[in-house]
Protein backbone atom coordinates (compact mmCIF):
# COMPACT_ATOMS: atom_id res chain seq x y z
CA UNK A 1 0.00 0.00 0.00
CA UNK A 2 1.09 3.29 -0.95
CA UNK A 3 2.23 5.75 1.85
CA UNK A 4 -0.26 7.88 3.20
CA UNK A 5 1.54 11.73 4.24
CA UNK A 6 0.18 13.98 6.64
CA UNK A 7 0.23 17.70 6.84
CA UNK A 8 3.28 19.50 6.76
CA UNK A 9 5.10 16.45 5.17
CA UNK A 10 6.90 16.89 1.98
CA UNK A 11 6.29 14.67 -0.96
CA UNK A 12 6.22 14.29 -4.78
CA UNK A 13 2.18 15.61 -6.13
CA UNK A 14 1.86 12.36 -7.74
CA UNK A 15 2.00 10.58 -4.06
CA UNK A 16 -1.02 12.86 -2.58
CA UNK A 17 -4.36 10.79 -2.63
CA UNK A 18 -8.12 12.31 -4.03
CA UNK A 19 -8.61 14.67 -1.28
CA UNK A 20 -5.25 15.79 -0.44
CA UNK A 21 -3.98 19.17 -1.17
CA UNK A 22 -0.54 20.56 -1.36
CA UNK A 23 1.43 23.94 -1.11
CA UNK A 24 4.41 24.05 -4.63
CA UNK A 25 7.67 23.88 -3.28
CA UNK A 26 10.02 23.55 -6.19
CA UNK A 27 10.09 21.79 -9.41
CA UNK A 28 12.92 18.89 -10.37
CA UNK A 29 13.05 18.69 -13.82
CA UNK A 30 15.45 18.81 -16.09
CA UNK A 31 12.95 19.58 -19.47
CA UNK A 32 13.25 23.41 -19.83
CA UNK A 33 9.95 23.40 -22.16
CA UNK A 34 7.74 21.49 -19.33
CA UNK A 35 8.95 23.87 -16.82
CA UNK A 36 8.16 26.53 -19.29
CA UNK A 37 4.47 25.00 -19.85
CA UNK A 38 3.65 24.22 -16.32
CA UNK A 39 4.63 27.65 -15.02
CA UNK A 40 2.41 29.10 -18.01
CA UNK A 41 -0.26 27.05 -16.71
CA UNK A 42 -0.32 28.55 -13.07
CA UNK A 43 2.35 25.96 -11.47
CA UNK A 44 3.85 28.72 -9.62
CA UNK A 45 5.96 28.46 -6.15
CA UNK A 46 3.16 28.38 -3.54
CA UNK A 47 0.53 27.85 -4.96
CA UNK A 48 -2.12 25.61 -3.41
CA UNK A 49 -2.68 22.46 -5.96
CA UNK A 50 -5.43 20.28 -5.06
CA UNK A 51 -6.24 16.28 -6.04
CA UNK A 52 -9.22 16.21 -7.94
CA UNK A 53 -9.51 12.44 -9.55
CA UNK A 54 -7.56 9.84 -10.70
CA UNK A 55 -8.50 8.10 -14.05
CA UNK A 56 -9.60 4.36 -13.80
CA UNK A 57 -5.62 3.29 -14.62
CA UNK A 58 -4.38 5.83 -13.19
CA UNK A 59 -2.90 8.60 -15.10
CA UNK A 60 -3.74 10.99 -15.77
CA UNK A 61 -4.74 12.85 -12.49
CA UNK A 62 -7.17 15.64 -12.32
CA UNK A 63 -5.71 18.88 -10.22
CA UNK A 64 -7.47 21.54 -9.35
CA UNK A 65 -5.34 25.46 -8.88
CA UNK A 66 -6.34 28.35 -9.32
CA UNK A 67 -10.17 28.41 -9.73
CA UNK A 68 -9.62 25.94 -13.00
CA UNK A 69 -8.58 22.03 -13.49
CA UNK A 70 -6.12 20.80 -14.85
CA UNK A 71 -5.03 17.06 -16.27
CA UNK A 72 -1.26 16.19 -16.02
CA UNK A 73 0.87 12.88 -16.90
CA UNK A 74 1.67 10.97 -14.06
CA UNK A 75 5.49 10.90 -15.17
CA UNK A 76 5.44 15.17 -15.36
CA UNK A 77 4.01 15.04 -11.24
CA UNK A 78 6.86 13.07 -10.03
CA UNK A 79 8.94 16.17 -10.72
CA UNK A 80 6.73 18.48 -8.42
CA UNK A 81 7.75 19.10 -4.39
CA UNK A 82 5.19 19.37 -2.40
CA UNK A 83 4.44 20.06 1.57
CA UNK A 84 0.93 18.57 2.55
CA UNK A 85 -1.96 20.90 3.16
CA UNK A 86 -5.00 19.09 3.40
CA UNK A 87 -5.02 16.05 5.53
CA UNK A 88 -6.37 12.35 3.83
CA UNK A 89 -9.59 11.43 4.58
CA UNK A 90 -10.99 7.74 4.22
CA UNK A 91 -13.97 7.45 2.22
CA UNK A 92 -17.18 6.15 3.37
CA UNK A 93 -18.50 3.16 1.70
CA UNK A 94 -21.75 4.07 0.64
CA UNK A 95 -24.74 1.03 1.36
CA UNK A 96 -27.13 -0.11 -0.76
CA UNK A 97 -30.61 0.47 0.00
CA UNK A 98 -30.41 2.17 3.52
CA UNK A 99 -32.25 5.85 2.74
CA UNK A 100 -32.37 8.39 6.09
CA UNK A 101 -35.93 9.59 6.22
CA UNK A 102 -34.85 11.51 9.00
Amino acid sequence: MDKIYGIGETCKLSELKVGQAGKLISFSNENKALRRRLLDMGLTKNVEIDIKMISPLGDPISIGLRGYQLCLRKEDMENILVTVTKEYVIPEKKKKGVENNG
